[in-house]
């Protein structure tokens, strides 16, 4: 069978590490017809948006997308593309697995955590303007419907991978209204599936129960912001952002994506890390049915790191992209 799939290669790095990742899942044997888009400001540049609506109608078309790092302006500029790929697309569950990879520098180990993280409001509404000068006001945005359905995402998703127990992180005890909404939300879901463990945490204590003992933790479902905050905090407990896979998921698409920037500064240098868009090409080969191939590519990418040979220099090696592609290559070839 051959997917039809949406390929945004991104800026910066995106283009190499997009191209050793589409190199390893022809290696193991997955037949893909990429559709391959520009977004951001290359997109800008060329078609004058950020987001051509002929890439929106493509992942339309095909419900499932491979995207690489897009650079995003920082107090200025074009509005972020991830975010508005999530509108769009109404993409609301963003899902972060992390977990501790052997050969992985990192402060601990037997790590396995996933971030489920509310995507489409609260500040990421992005609903602010200027009230008189030098005052800026940020609206938070957190609605039933929104709060009830990522959690009730996040227990069918608890079900489905064997998840033992969700804690829910707010700030209800200040934000008494919005976040009161939220925690509200996901209780009553709790309610209703009395076989997946649930507990609640406010959101600076879990963060420094998360770097005390993170091991405590098996699931957790956030507002937009907490959620964005925690699962980069979540990535440093394994190795940082170049070594976790993220995913966008919606009623009708998924986007597959690189969680980490696009680090403009080694473009084009051939010194970049394909492995965090590797793993998200792995959650998006399962999604689209292909799980022999997502556990020949993790099995070989595991085994590579492991091994230690060939690293690239964010994990304290001197590997090329290319070398490092090449190796896993070899070990999806070589199989078990």
């Amino acid at each position: 069978m051959t997917h039809t799939i949406t390929l945004i290669p991104g800026d910066g790095i995106g283009p190499e590490v997009t191209e050793a990742v589409l190199r390893i899942v022809k290696v193991a044997g997955v037949s893909i017809e990429w559709q391959p888009f520009e977004a951001g400001v290359l997109a800008l540049e060329r078609h004058g948006t950020p987001l051509p609506p002929q890439l929106l109608d493509s992942i339309r078309q095909n419900r499932v997308a491979l995207k690489g790092p897009v650079t995003t302006p920082i107090g200025e500029g074009f509005t972020s593309v991830n975010v508005g790929l999530r509108k769009a697309l109404e993409l609301f569950a963003n899902v972060r697995p992390v977990w501790t990879i052997k050969g992985v520098p990192s402060r601990y180990s037997d790590i396995d955590l996933v971030i489920i993280r509310e995507n489409t409001e609260d500040l990421y509404s992005g609903l602010e303007h200027e009230v008189v000068p030098g005052v800026v006001e940020s609206l938070k945005i957190i609605s039933e419907a929104a709060s009830r359905r990522i959690g009730e995402f996040a227990f069918a998703y608890a079900r489905q991978h064997r998840r033992r127990r969700i804690t829910a992180v707010h700030k209800a005890n200040i934000m008494k209204l919005g976040d009161g909404l939220f925690l509200r939300s996901i209780r009553a879901v709790a309610r209703e599936h009395t076989d997946i463990a649930y507990d609640e945490r406010i959101v600076d204590a879990a963060c420094m129960h998360l770097v005390m003992n993170p091991n405590q933790f098996d699931m957790l479902v956030l507002p937009n912001l907490y959620g964005d905050i925690v699962s980069d905090l979540c990535a440093g407990l394994v190795g940082g952002l170049g070594v976790v896979p993220g995913a966008n998921i919606g009623v009708e698409s998924a986007v597959f994506e690189a969680v980490h920037g696009s680090a403009p500064d080694i473009a084009g240098k051939n010194l970049a890390n394909p492995t965090a868009l590797l793993l998200s090409a792995v959650m998006m080969l399962r999604h689209i049915g292909e799980t022999a191939a997502a556990d020949r590519i993790r099995g070989a990418l595991e085994r590579v790191l492991a091994a230690g040979d060939v690293r690239t220099r964010d994990l304290g090696g001197s590997a090329a992209t290319t070398e490092f592609t090449a190796a896993v290559c070899q070990a999806v070839e070589k199989g078990e």
